[in-house]
């Protein structure tokens, strides 16, 4: 072999090496998280908030009806992508976390939780995770904290999580997060935060099955962040509700489902910009023209999309429908 070729061997040995070590992260990175299945909807979750940028791209991993994990504390990423590929493969969350652990060198810093579709969860907290740390676990959720500035925070994450059981998923998931602040919650402060949320069912495509996936990269506050972006979300989902119900034509219900939107989010004029053009095209002109008016007197900008909706097919080529409603931009 070459001098060239064995020095190229050694250097894609090295950035093999280099890759391999990379996936287990030199910090703590995570703070506290809950792991969790909905009873009622199935639906499965991860909600996370840290002192370290960017926590969403790192600590949650879920997968539409196999389950979902949590991998903090001196993070080993593998436990997200390798437990869910467990868990699709049979494998019980106890039995995943155990096999997972055992060939880990570093098991001693990492925590980690894990729940399945069938709501059957395991947790584990390494004995050299930094204080306060440790886990709880409960009926399909388990929640988990390192480098607390109080012992009492996953207690208070687990009660606000079962009190809450009325709660839509989201929201409960939050409610652990918020509690958790409420226990003055990590002793450095706080950066990052994430929600992810998939569906109970398993897809032919994975990606159909994801609900929420909400991250706050870098804030002051990120649970306030992240609450304003759930209720965002919120809106959109009564958007695209909106949609479903207009391709059935159920006309009264798009617009409620369009109302409810604007109402969650009335700074968006874009929403009922959409809702307006949806029922032009439906025909209900009366009914849209008011919108267009209001959304309009808002925003200029509009007026100038609405004519290349037509080409698109977005709305009739009409010119008297055009005029109509271009002619509620006026004063």
């Amino acid at each position: 072999m070459t001098r060239i070729g064995s020095r190229l061997l050694v250097t894609v040995a090295l950035l093999a090496a280099m890759i391999g070590s990379a996936q287990a992260v030199s910090r703590p990175v995570s703070t506290y998280s809950i792991v969790a299945r909905d009873p009622a909807t199935g639906q499965l979750g991860v909600a996370v908030q840290s002192h370290w940028f960017s926590v969403g791209s790192v600590v949650p991993w879920a997968e539409a009806g196999v389950g979902a994990v949590a991998t903090q504390s001196f993070v080993k990423i593998d436990y997200g992508p390798d437990g869910l590929a467990r868990l699709r493969a049979g494998q019980s969350p106890q039995v995943a976390l155990d096999s997972m652990l055992a060939s880990d060198s570093g098991r001693e810093v990492r925590q980690v939780a894990i729940v399945d579709a069938q709501g059957r969860v395991a947790a584990n907290t390494g004995n050299n995770c930094i204080a306060y740390a440790s886990n709880i676990t409960g009926d399909g959720f388990s929640v988990q904290a390192n480098l607390m500035a109080d012992s009492t925070v996953p207690r208070a994450m687990a009660a606000a999580y079962t009190k809450n059981a009325s709660l839509p998923f989201a929201d409960r998931l939050f409610s652990a997060l918020r509690a958790a602040e409420g226990e003055k919650g990590d002793i450095r402060g706080r950066q990052s935060a994430a929600i992810l949320i998939v569906d109970g069912q398993r897809h032919e495509k994975p990606w159909e099955g994801k609900l929420i996936d909400l991250r706050v990269e870098d804030n002051p506050t990120p649970l306030d962040e992240l609450a304003r972006l759930l209720k965002l979300q919120d809106a959109y989902d009564f958007m695209n509700r909106g949609d479903v119900y207009s391709e059935k034509k159920m006309w009264d219900s798009a617009a409620w489902a369009y109302g409810s939107a604007e109402k969650l989010a009335p700074q968006i004029i874009e929403l009922p910009f959409w809702h307006a053009v949806t029922m032009a095209s439906a025909g209900r002109v009366d009914e849209a023209l008011p919108v267009f008016k209001r959304v309009f007197a808002a925003e200029k900008r509009w007026v100038t999309l609405v004519p290349r909706l037509i080409p698109a097919g977005q709305l009739p080529n009409d010119a008297a429908l055009l005029k109509r409603i271009l002619d509620q931009a006026q004063p």
